[in-house]
């Protein structure tokens, strides 16, 4: 069996929030796997363990754009070191160019708009001068781009760590920012069900199964507990599912039926989503500079 260490332990509490002894038993049943340690947490502590993939860990900022008529718009994340950095003017307007540039240009990928050229130069080398004048390394990470079939809203949040586009058919721009705004709240993994990977419904279901397992129900009543949260998960991750933020009687889908509008596909970024973000420890670096010195 793998040995469990304690940066196994740090990592894992790190990632779920739970308490360091459970970390450890985790650790230990699901013998050092990471994945299946986090999975055997979910089923003890429940949603407790899963902070996870909502943390924003890595500094930058959204850049927007869209066009007058609404019907093309385009998303970029742009990383960098520090939060300081993520508010420089310079920093903010490349991100907007970028945005406006992925709109017109709509290159295939990360490198194709990197060889873009901005005022005579390409993406590249605006980079590599920004990161020259101030002195953090940067990086364009992702984007998207929407032709829109209705209109598209956005929404932009905290200091542009959120961001937001919805291509909204048969409504208004005032819905359009509402629902975008819900969006950037309740953070939905997909549309509808039917788009909710598979790899992810599979996990909730068998940690599901786990758990209402453990209440020694009869195998037809556990069936039954199984499917009614793998049911409510999905409306939890849903756009169309969630109750709307403004009036949460009423379902996005029962909003926009009553509206006879639809949602064509939105599109929703958190800065840093998935990237861990090293965290420095002042008081253990100061102890392990002092024993070295002794030495």
């Amino acid at each position: 069996m793998a040995a469990i260490t304690a940066s196994m332990v740090k990592e894992l509490r790190e990632k779920t929030d739970a308490p360091m002894m459970e970390c450890k038993k985790a650790l230990t049943e699901a013998e050092g796997d990471l994945a299946k340690a986090e999975e055997i947490l979910r089923v003890k502590l429940g949603n407790k363990a899963s902070k996870a993939a909502a943390r924003v860990t890595a500094e930058g900022i959204v850049g927007t754009w869209i066009s007058a008529d609404g019907k093309l718009a385009a998303m970029v994340e742009l990383n960098c070191e520090t939060d300081f950095v993520a508010k420089n003017d310079d920093f903010l307007a490349f991100g907007a160019t970028l945005a406006e540039l992925v709109a017109n240009a709509n290159p295939a990928d990360v490198a194709a708009l990197s060889a873009l050229e901005i005022g005579g130069k390409t993406v590249e080398a605006t980079r590599s001068e920004l990161v020259g004048k101030m002195g953090e390394n940067m990086s364009v990470r992702r984007f998207e781009r929407i032709e829109a079939q209705g209109q598209v809203s956005s929404y932009i949040h905290g200091g542009a760590k959120i961001g937001v586009l919805i291509d909204l058919v048969g409504a208004d721009d005032e819905l359009g920012r509402d629902l975008a705004m819900h969006i950037a709240a309740s953070k939905p993994k997909a549309l509808s069900s039917s788009e909710v990977p598979a790899e992810l419904i599979e996990t909730e279901r068998r940690i599901a199964t786990e758990k209402a397992a453990e209440s020694g129900k009869p195998a037809e009543i556990v069936a039954k507990m199984v499917e009614g949260t793998v049911n409510k998960f999905l409306k939890e991750v849903t756009l169309l599912g969630q109750p709307f933020v403004k009036d949460d009687k009423q379902t996005v889908d029962a909003l926009l039926k009553a509206r006879k509008a639809s949602v064509a596909r939105f599109v929703l970024y958190l800065v840093g989503e998935g990237i861990e973000k090293k965290v420095d420890d002042f008081a253990a670096e100061v102890a392990a500079q002092a024993a070295a010195a002794k030495k």
